[in-house]
């Protein structure tokens, strides 16, 4: 009797608090194993991987500075060595730091597009030539649509607002990106993004006004946590999506905002 298959792997970036552990306990009670990427955040990353690990066969958590391109690169060699494979990547961290067109700059623009742009490119490069060697060595199938890249993006950019200017380019970028990937990785590997609206609070708004906020869309809710990292589960599990973005954001991409949400 040949023994079970493996349960997949998925790197998610960022894991270690907010969206990205959400999206990260999501896969793992969807029986994937789950790589748990942190920068500043050891303690949160060490308490999400506990708590995928209660739902799935196997988490871990690895280091990796998105802004640095050599750190980038040996961050899925980590993965596999620890856990053989990799199977999926979720590029869900992001630099989310403010400037406009007056306080432009140089130096702004290049950490956002390292981070945010970057650090994708370069992570679905690394999935692709890895599932391509799996394929030579006959490990895996011919074009199954099992393994995808899901870039997380904003619905900003269907509804866009001169607020948080670098962010918002290294974002387009990165959807911009997601087309050129998913034509250049196709068959192997399949590239999806998604864009949530307002979904979690920060320290630029307070209860009160994310409450009022989060309303303002045409379904009377914009996205929750769970919304999104459904969606991304989604994207992850369905073999036929490639080249396209969902927007999870309750139809705030339908709505003209002046103002980034935070700044409203």
């Amino acid at each position: 009797m040949n023994p079970a298959p493996a349960a997949p792997v998925v790197l998610v970036t960022g894991a270690a608090k907010r969206l990205g552990r959400e999206i990260a306990l999501a896969l793992a009670a969807g029986g994937w194993r789950v790589a748990v990427h942190y920068r500043h955040s050891a303690e949160d990353a060490i308490k999400t991987v506990a708590d995928c690990g209660r739902l799935t066969e196997g988490a871990a958590h690895f280091h990796s500075n998105l802004e640095d391109q050599a750190s980038v690169r040996a961050l899925l060699p980590q993965v596999i060595k620890h856990f053989g494979q990799v199977d999926a990547v979720v590029n869900n961290a992001s630099t989310f730091e403010h400037d406009n067109v007056a306080g432009f700059s140089f130096e702004a623009m290049e950490k956002h597009m390292r981070s945010n742009t970057g650090a994708a490119i370069v992570l679905a490069q690394a999935l692709h030539t890895h599932v391509a060697a799996r394929q030579a060595q006959g490990a895996v199938a011919e074009q199954t649509g099992q393994f995808a890249v899901i870039n997380l993006l904003d619905q900003k950019l269907w509804n866009q607002n001169p607020d948080f200017f670098s962010y918002t380019l290294s974002k387009a970028a990165l959807e911009a990106a997601n087309t050129m990937l998913a034509i250049a990785l196709a068959p192997l590997v399949r590239v999806v993004g998604v864009a949530p609206g307002l979904t979690l609070t920060s320290h630029l708004l307070s209860d009160e006004k994310f409450q009022a906020l989060h309303k303002l869309a045409p379904l009377g809710r914009s996205s929750s946590p769970a919304d999104v990292a459904s969606a991304v589960k989604f994207a992850l599990e369905n073999s036929s999506m490639t080249g396209t973005t969902l927007l999870v954001d309750g139809g705030q991409h339908l709505m003209k905002f002046e103002r980034d949400f935070s700044l409203m």
